[in-house]
């Protein structure tokens, strides 16, 4: 985040503060006013139903295999390529992974991790044909998406739909953590992990801020901070809240949290995080600064397949079965997410918790629609529209800053 030049100065208000800040981050916070805004829209066009417990952990149920997607596009679209191969490599690695458990008997614990493999692979060769090979992206996998399409009819025109009846795998995407309390209207475990992430979110902000102002980096003036700190702890509460009003933390949520933090951290606080963003902002420079090009393209393609896999195996254990359909518009959802979440067309900007909250604001549009009974032709014009406004959104912004 871009921090105000004049945040140490006592002479700048708090107002003033905040509306400079907003104005420098307008592109990173402008996605979370949008989403606050839908929410609240919906909330009250829907008489609370939209805001209700039930419908938030449906709506983040239903947006997990979108936000694991969103996050590997996200470092695809930050090094200036595409993939439009990850729905139905999704699909057809969610089918894979059913017969194997119905027609093999195998054990999820072994079919999930094959099939991340299987998605590694595919990514790894993907990788190589754009890397190595010269190939441009968006042929390698729209090619992918041809050829994925076809091997996912391949293994399922025999039965069409495939039942899948293993109750642990099913879990994943319909179940919900344990509590730790038998027998209560609200989800204990929840609000405990809720607490958890707010004491470290805290622990870690103001850690980092110390660290900047060991350095003599420049920070948000002390009240802002202080409220900051308090909004963000504020909204984490109040989900954890929402959520333990209603069967608590899903399994689905816990998958999705898990990765997001691991991208977080790869991203942000290491060297390999460094050099993707080093390629995408400038290829050659990269290079010539000894980064292997080649290497982070082979890395983020192979990252984009294994989470391929992993959104198929969310889907299927969501819907308890493998389709003929699975996989569709799955690229495109990802694709628009990671743009509305702030990725850039031009490369070299695009955040993880960017990519999720994009996921939310497309996946809360469709639900929100969906409850007011808005035709399905309309819901995507208006998401068209966003996605256009988003981009749109991105050149203008880089443009008042040139």
């Amino acid at each position: 985040m871009t921090q105000s030049k004049d945040s140490k100065k006592p002479s700048r208000g708090l107002i003033s503060e905040s509306v400079h800040l907003l104005k420098q981050n307008i592109r990173e916070y402008g996605m979370y006013i949008a989403l606050a805004v839908i929410i609240a829209v919906f909330g009250i066009l829907t008489k609370g139903i939209f805001i209700s417990p039930r419908n938030i952990s449906t709506l983040l149920n239903q947006t997990g295999y979108i936000i694991v997607l969103a996050i590997g596009m996200t470092l695809i679209i930050v090094c200036k390529y595409i993939d439009l191969s990850v729905g139905y490599t999704a699909g057809f690695l969610g089918a894979v992974a059913a017969i194997f458990m119905t027609k093999y008997g195998m054990s999820e614990w072994v079919v999930i991790p094959l099939m991340l493999l299987f998605g590694a692979i595919i990514g790894l060769y993907n990788g190589f044909m754009v890397g190595k090979l010269g190939i441009p992206a968006y042929v390698v996998s729209l090619a992918g998406m041809f050829i994925f399409r076809g091997l996912l009819l391949m293994v399922t025109q025999q039965t069409g739909t495939i039942i899948v009846p293993n109750k642990g795998f099913n879990a994943i995407g319909n179940g919900f953590i344990p509590d730790i309390v038998q027998n209560s209207d609200i989800h204990i475990l929840t609000l405990i992990i809720g607490g958890i992430g707010i004491l470290y979110f805290i622990f870690s902000a103001v850690r980092s801020r110390n660290n900047k102002l060991k350095y003599d980096f420049e920070v948000l003036s002390t009240p802002l901070f202080a409220i900051k700190l308090v909004f963000t702890s504020l909204v984490i509460g109040i989900i954890s809240w929402v959520l333990a009003g209603y069967n608590g933390l899903s399994w689905t949520v816990v998958v999705c949290i898990i990765v997001i933090i691991i991208y977080h951290f790869v991203t942000q606080k290491t060297t390999l995080g460094r050099h993707i963003y080093a390629v995408g902002g400038n290829g050659n420079a990269a290079e010539l600064a000894g980064i292997s090009v080649k290497k982070i393209t082979y890395i983020i393609f192979t990252s984009m397949g294994m989470l391929s896999a992993l959104s198929g195996i969310l889907y299927t254990s969501r819907l308890q079965s493998a389709t003929t359909t699975a996989g569709t518009m799955f690229e495109l959802d990802a694709i628009a997410s990671s743009f509305v979440g702030g990725a850039s067309a031009s490369g070299g900007v695009g955040k993880i918790t960017g990519s999720v909250i994009g996921a939310l604001v497309m996946m809360s549009l469709t639900s929100g629609m969906n409850l007011m009974g808005v035709d399905i032709s309309y819901q995507y014009v208006i998401r068209g529209a966003v996605l256009v406004l988003a981009v749109f959104f991105d050149v203008s912004t880089r443009n008042k800053r040139r």
